[in-house]
């Protein structure tokens, strides 16, 4: 019975094979001898601006794929290939069952996953089957396993090895877009397959097995490619290609050292961070594999014309022709200390990114191939109006709620944590509201604002408004109140995205690069759709640009006049934000980062000048970069307003509640009379501030003012009418100072006064009095020690006399007689 049962069971094995081979056996004309070469062909991509100009054309090195025939193949790449990527290849009928077990046996275990392919399979696979098909696990894709096996098994049938190594060797991704060995050879060494050295083909062999991981461009996997590199010619000496000695000799050659620069393969490549960005995100989007396939027409969001005019700029500063007094009038990188930029630009109708610079020159050695518009960099003072907008949304009841006019006040202040933050300029400036606050960039209030509105809510709509990452990474993820003021990293673009966020009154758009993208069949795999979420009120957006689009606000930070020069006399109105990052070296804060971020109604531009190892700065000053803001913004605004897309007049309009008192915006939910008391207080008429027990009474005034109470500190602050300062007490005044003197005597029908102060007073004689009981007989303004006589013709014998001096200071001296 045992027996019986094992036949049907090997009779039923047997004809499920049968059956499977006749089933797919439709597909067989696809890999017979011509047909399987036509699938292994060079391919090309092609970018475009959203203007129809071509931006690249990526070919590899000159060719995207180049095919070669076998006797172009170094022998060493065949075995190094065979070696790492399947010891069996030359025994096996195209599928492995030793493999397919020692797989099934590994991943069954829960270890990572290993795979049972031959290079016939891996062939058939990278050929025949579609991405979304080839990555199928499971279940699902055990259909595909089974055809992928039986095609195997009928290529080995029409092909003989050595041509179904060639076929691999012209079709597997060697980095980017470098599919075949020939491609690969020429790129990264510069010479043909036929010529490659041991060690270069035992790097190139390492490579297929991830591409993404082992590519020789990506230093950050430099250490695992040498380590497989090392594996492969190991496994050349274990299958005899080669000897240990050999193998040993070559792990010495350095020849990652010998790699050509990738700069070399993108000759005539325009915008080219932009460029590759878009790259790197269709192979994150559609796969390796896809685009490694080519075939590709891209039509990105890039404006070659705002491109240039970006480019000209960043170039102009790094050449020295863009700079004034802000650096001196001399060259702005040796003033500041700066030796690279990044700068985009985003349309803020669509979230589309129409320019953008990682650095100040693709070509530049060193650093200028590093994109730091995708650097995490923190943001400085440019976060500030994230956190005002949310302290602008409606509070918790119970809580107040504030608008540009609301004080939140800039003094000395010791946090949770004992942090206890300086401004930029070390000083404090008291009790100022919010819009001059944000304008002159106090680091005191904008802590103050993330506490009441709370910092997870707070980092919540800096991430929803664009800035998606923001105290996300490694240790920024347990950052304090220093996230207030930019003490997380963020990356350009997604900054230039968040700022628009601002323009759109509110609303979030994606941030994308690409409008289409279309195989070589015209087919349309990937289109932009507009995508929009209200991530604020429009209230709170509002009051933000209303604050950052203040020309005379914006004075108080720059040489008393606004710093947009070129965009005010081009009549184009637009928001901006500076800010700087700052480092430490010992105990000494130094600057390190600086920025400038704004937008108009259209457009949304961020600029970062810095060093791309951090090396900290000799000037902080972050007008410098509003200086290729203000003049880019200006160009490409002109351009728009040129093209009928924009005017220069445009701004925004206030949403439905927005209260104005005054020169200030308040939302509707903000009740001007909350938490604000009418009251009246001493001020001393000197100083101007509040009168102390020292104020002489002279110099005290009363004056009616508003209190409300600081929602941090719960201190009160009070509101004096211009001039007079309600945070800080009279500090002319000290009860010990010196009075002054006055001597009175007559003489026949004269009074005679002396009258001064001591070499010791800070004051000098301001005004001297001669009275009777009548009223004042004569008065005079006097400036220094002095005597006077006054003619008391008239005055009855008898009167009694007063003389009173008074000095600058309101204090008194009087003398009396009779006459």
């Amino acid at each position: 019975m045992a027996a019986k049962i094992v036949g049907v069971t090997v009779l039923l094995f047997v004809l499920l094979i049968l059956g499977l081979f006749a089933y797919y056996r439709k597909d067989l004309d696809a890999i017979r001898p011509g047909e399987l070469d036509k699938r292994v062909q060079s391919t090309v991509i092609k970018y475009y601006d959203r203007n129809g100009a071509l931006l690249w054309e990526d070919k590899g090195a000159g060719d995207y794929r180049l095919v070669v025939t076998s006797d172009n193949i170094n022998t060493y790449m065949k075995q190094a290939t065979v070696a790492i990527e399947d010891k069996d290849f030359y025994s096996h009928p195209g599928i492995s069952f030793s493999g397919i077990l020692r797989a099934f046996l590994n991943n069954s275990q829960g270890n990572a996953t290993q795979g049972g392919s031959t290079l016939t399979q891996q062939l058939v696979k990278q050929v025949f089957f579609p991405p979304d098909e080839a990555q199928q696990r499971g279940v699902a894709g055990i259909p595909r396993k089974i055809k992928e096996m039986i095609l195997s098994v009928e290529v080995e049938r029409m092909y003989n090895k050595d041509q179904i190594l060639t076929l691999y060797l012209n079709e597997s991704p060697y980095g980017g877009r470098r599919n075949g060995v020939e491609s690969a050879a020429q790129t990264y060494f510069h010479k043909s397959a036929k010529d490659l050295t041991l060690a270069e083909s035992a790097l190139l062999a390492a490579i297929p097995n991830n591409p993404s991981v082992y590519n020789p461009y990506d230093v950050t996997g430099h250490v695992a490619l040498i380590e497989r590199q090392h594996k492969v010619l190991d496994s050349m000496a274990d299958m005899k290609y080669i000897s240990r000695e050999q193998a040993e000799e070559a792990k010495k050659v350095a020849v990652l050292d010998t790699l050509q620069p990738l700069a070399d393969q993108l000759a005539g490549i325009k915008a080219p961070h932009f460029v590759l960005m878009v790259k790197a995100q269709l192979e994150k989007e559609l796969g390796k594999a896809t685009v490694g396939q080519g075939g590709l027409t891209v039509v990105t969001t890039l404006d070659l014309t705002a491109q240039s005019k970006l480019e000209a700029n960043m170039t102009a500063m790094f050449d020295g022709t863009l700079t004034d007094r802000n650096c001196s009038y001399v060259s702005c990188p040796s003033y500041a200390g700066f030796t690279n930029g990044a700068a985009a630009i985003e349309d803020v109708e669509t979230g589309q990114l129409i320019a953008l610079v990682g650095s100040r020159d693709y070509g530049y050695p060193g650093f200028g191939q590093d994109n730091a518009a995708t650097a995490f960099i923190q943001p400085g003072s440019t976060i500030k109006p994230f956190v005002y907008a949310q302290l602008f949304q409606k509070q918790a009841d119970g809580k107040p709620n504030f608008g540009s006019g609301s004080i939140l006040s800039d003094t000395s202040t010791t946090f949770p944590g004992n942090y206890k933050p300086q401004n930029a300029d070390g000083k404090f400036q008291g009790n100022i509201n919010i819009r001059q606050s944000l304008d002159r960039s106090r680091n005191i209030p904008a802590i103050k604002a993330m506490v009441i509105a709370g910092k997870d809510e707070t980092w919540a709509t800096i991430r929803a408004m664009g800035d998606v990452d923001y105290c996300t990474q490694g240790p920024d993820q347990d950052a304090g109140l220093s996230s207030a003021i930019g003490g997380c990293g963020t990356r350009l673009t997604d900054h230039t995205n968040a700022i628009a966020s601002f323009a759109r009154m509110g609303v979030y758009m994606p941030q994308t690069t690409i409008l289409k993208v279309t195989n070589s069949t015209g087919e349309v795999i990937k289109q932009y759709k507009s995508e929009t979420k209200q991530v604020i009120d429009p209230q709170a957006a509002y009051i933000v640009n209303d604050i950052l689009g203040d020309s005379n606000a914006r004075a108080g930070l720059g040489w008393n006049q606004d710093y947009l020069v070129r965009l005010n006399k081009a009549g184009i109105k637009a928001a901006a934000k500076t800010g700087t990052s700052n480092g430490q070296i010992g105990s000494k804060i130094v600057p390190k980062d600086i920025w400038t971020v704004g937008y108009t109604p259209h457009l949304s531009m961020s600029v970062w000048l810095g060093n791309p190892d951090t090396t900290p700065l000799r000037q902080g000053n972050s007008l410098i970069p509003a200086m290729i803001y203000d003049k880019t913004m200006m160009e490409v605004s002109q351009y728009y307003i040129d093209s009928g897309k924009a005017k220069g007049s445009d701004w925004f309009t206030a949403p439905s509640g927005i209260q104005r008192v005054g020169n200030e915006v308040y939302p509707s939910y903000w009740n001007k009379s909350s938490g604000i008391t009418n009251t009246k207080a001493t001020f001393d008429r000197v100083s101007k501030k509040k009168a102390t027990d020292c104020t002489p009474t002279a110099a005290k005034i009363e004056l009616s003012v508003s209190k409300i109470t600081d929602p941090y500190t719960k201190k009160d602050i009070i509101s004096a009418p211009d001039g007079y300062d309600g945070s800080a007490d009279d500090d002319i005044h000290s009860c010990s100072d010196p009075k002054p003197y006055v001597t009175l005597s007559t003489s026949g029908n004269t009074a005679m006064m002396s009258f001064g102060t001591s070499s010791s007073s800070t004051f000098q004689p301001m005004t001297i009095e001669l009275r009777s009981p009548s009223g004042v007989i004569a008065t005079k303004q006097v400036t220094s020690n002095d005597s006077w006589g006054v003619d008391l013709t008239g005055v009855p014998h008898g009167t009694q006399l007063t003389a009173t001096v008074t000095d600058t200071g309101y204090y008194t001296d009087s003398a009396t007689t009779t006459y």
